[in-house]
C-alpha cells in the first residue's frame, strides 16, 4: 500500500525523479510506501516532505488505484504482486523545495501542466492527473487499472 500527493499551482505539478528498473530516469508523484501501522494520510505527509522538501497540507482524497502485476526475475519464481494507491490532493504549507538525500528518488522539480506528457514517467503521474481533473464521485477511474 503507497500513497501519493497531486500538488499542482501556477500551471505546475510537483513531481519527483526516480530511476526505473533498467536506471533510466521517470518522473513519478511525490508519496511511497506506507510503513507498517501507519495511515495512508500520514505516509502522504512524510513522504512529500522526504522528497521535495515540501510540508503540505492534505485538501482532499482524490481516489484509490489498484495495480496488480506479476513479476518475474530471472530464474526466480514469479511474484503476484497487488498494489493499492491512495491518491491525495496537497497544498503547499511550508518547507523549501530540494532534492531527496539517500532516498529514493534524486530530484524534485515543478513541471509544466503543458509538458507532462512529453516527460519519461510512470503511468500514476497520468492516473492521478485524470483523478484530479475529473474528480469521480466513487474515487475510481474504472478503465485506469493497472
Amino acid at each position: 500500500m503507497a500513497a501519493y500527493a497531486i500538488c499542482v499551482r501556477d500551471g505546475q505539478i510537483l513531481l519527483a525523479r526516480s530511476p526505473s528498473q533498467d536506471g533510466t530516469p521517470e518522473w513519478v508523484l511525490p508519496g511511497g510506501g506506507m510503513e507498517h501501522g501507519e495511515d495512508p494520510y500520514d505516509t502522504v505527509v512524510r513522504e512529500v516532505e522526504e522528497e521535495t522538501g515540501y510540508r503540505i497540507e492534505v485538501t482532499g482524497l482524490l481516489g484509490v488505484n489498484s495495480s496488480q502485476r506479476v513479476f518475474r526475475d530471472g530464474f526466480r519464481r514469479p511474484v503476484d504482486h497487488h498494489g493499492v494507491r491512495f491518491v491525495y490532493e496537497g497544498r503547499i504549507i511550508g518547507g523549501e523545495l530540494r532534492n531527496e538525500v539517500n532516498g529514493s528518488t534524486d530530484l524534485a522539480a515543478w513541471q509544466d501542466l503543458d509538458a507532462v506528457p512529453g516527460l519519461v514517467r510512470i503511468s500514476m503521474v497520468d492516473i492521478a492527473l485524470r483523478m484530479w481533473r475529473e474528480r469521480p464521485v466513487t474515487g475510481r477511474l474504472a478503465d485506469a487499472l493497472e
